[in-house]
């Protein structure tokens, strides 16, 4: 019979953190520990070897969905590898897919950089080409922040935009500069 843990010293032994086991615990990933007489949850090896494995598939980016499949797969004895690689082809094709988003994004960003001349003058090709299909410039004047009423109670409020016409173009970066301002004026 092997010795049984607490839940610092599982952590430890797994690598992860004690927040983590308990999180694995709600979501059915881990199954609930057993507990001592005076309520601490008591873990053993199977228990960490099973964090281990979320560890390890944690840090090759599967999902929680992925992690339950494979753990499935780990303890079936009637599964084939075909199963588990078909897992792993999913999980690589779509993390193909991510980085081909990232490199588009990053060769686009580098793009607008390198036309922006970055200097004291208010003109910005990184905002033109950014605006490019926006329908108006921001009111940088417009008030986005309700008034507060000198009569009203000192209560939490919630900041929101002003109303507008249907047609009119909400710039959400206008109104955050408002609330920004608002709130540091408080």
């Amino acid at each position: 019979m092997s010795t049984l843990m607490n839940i610092g010293d599982a952590a430890k032994a797994a690598g992860v953190s004690a927040k983590m086991i308990r999180h694995y615990e709600q979501t059915s990933l881990l199954p609930e520990a057993e507990r001592s007489e005076s309520g601490y949850r008591k873990y053993g090896e199977r228990e960490v070897s099973v964090l281990r494995f979320i560890r390890q598939s944690r840090r090759l980016g599967f999902s929680m969905a992925q992690i339950a499949e494979l753990i499935g797969q780990w303890g079936d004895t009637g599964r084939t590898s075909r199963q588990v690689k078909a897992i792993a082809e999913r999980h690589l094709a779509d993390l193909e897919e991510k980085l081909r988003e990232i490199v588009e994004m990053k060769t686009a960003l580098e793009q607008l950089v390198s036309i922006c001349a970055g200097d004291d003058h208010a003109h910005c090709a990184i905002l033109d080409n950014l605006a490019a299909d926006s329908p108006s410039v921001p009111n940088h004047n417009a008030s986005f922040v309700k008034p507060k009423r000198r009569d009203a109670k000192a209560s939490p409020t919630r900041t929101e935009p002003t109303k507008q016409s249907p047609n009119s173009h909400l710039d959400l970066m206008t109104w955050m500069r408002g609330v920004h301002s608002h709130l540091g004026s408080h």
